[in-house]
This record gives C-alpha cells, structure tokens and sequence, in this order.
C-alpha cells in the first residue's frame, strides 16, 4: 500500500534542555509538521510513504527535504514557491511550567499556496 500525507512542515527551533526561550542565548534547529512526522513514521516502518507540501527554494526548504528523503519519504511531489518556511519555537516545560510553542506561519509558502 502506498501513503501520501499533505501539510505544512515548519522550522522548530527549540530551546535546549528546559530553559525558556528568553533564557536561552542558542535553540536547537529541526524540522516537524504533523503529516511529514506521520510520513516518516510510515516510512520507518518499511511503508511507501510521500510527502506533499509546498516549501520556498532556499538552503533552509532544501535541508528539510534532504532530512526527510534521508528518512525514506519521497519528496518528489514537494513544490518550491513562496519565500518563506513557517517556524515555531518551542520551550520544554519544567515542573509546574508547562511547554510553550509560539508559531510564526502567516505567509508560509504553503499559506500562500
């Protein structure tokens, strides 16, 4: 059988460990979005998995489709528009703190699709 997921796959950039955002003087860069992980996830599991998503031709979009080929998702359906990635940044929650994500998506790529 053959999966094909569609979404938005954003830049995350995380705080390490459990500092805050406004604490942290570095964040953590990689690359999620819910249907890429489901994609991936499928593809760990030896299913033919692709990935359709619209993403802008940048060194960023490039480095995030050569992360999920390298996990086995094909990325042929993948569309290069736009000029920008979304981006959210995380902050792990610690103790009575829970997480934060701040999402920054409005003109996405695949938002101006």
């Amino acid at each position: 059988m053959r999966y094909i997921t569609f979404g938005e796959v954003m830049l995350r950039l995380k705080s390490p460990g459990h500092e805050r955002l406004l604490q942290s003087p570095a964040l953590e860069a990689t690359f999620g979005g819910g249907e890429a992980n489901v994609a991936v996830s499928l593809a760990n599991y030896g299913q033919s998995a692709a990935f359709v998503t619209v993403l802008p031709q940048n060194d960023l979009a490039n480095q995030c489709i050569a992360q999920l080929r390298g996990l086995g998702v094909d990325t042929r359906h993948i569309a290069r528009a736009g000029e920008r990635m979304g981006i959210y940044f995380l902050e792990t929650g610690s103790n009575q703190r829970p997480s934060k994500v701040i999402y920054d998506r409005a003109h996405s790529a695949i938002a101006q699709a």
